[in-house]
């Protein structure tokens, strides 16, 4: 999660953010710690809104394995 990245650019809290969107303090500290390991779609597409960013300028996706470390995916082939 790269929303700390995003509000800093934009130089916004995590209070005016909460205020903006309505989203809870808590659940904008979690995402911008990011400690979470759930969020709504419908929370993210405010955040976006009120940032005026897309979702992959605070979202990156990495695949896990059981072991939560980091792997490589293999290629698909159609």
């Amino acid at each position: 999660i790269k929303l700390s990245r995003v509000m800093g650019d934009r130089r916004i809290s995590q209070s005016e953010l909460s205020r903006i969107t309505g989203i809870g303090k808590h659940a904008i500290n979690d995402l911008y710690q990011d400690l979470t390991d759930r969020v709504s779609l419908s929370q993210l597409d405010t955040i976006c809104d009120a940032l005026g960013c897309s979702l992959d300028e605070i979202l990156e996706w990495t695949a896990n394995d059981p072991k939560g470390k980091t792997r490589d995916l293999p290629s698909r082939k159609h």
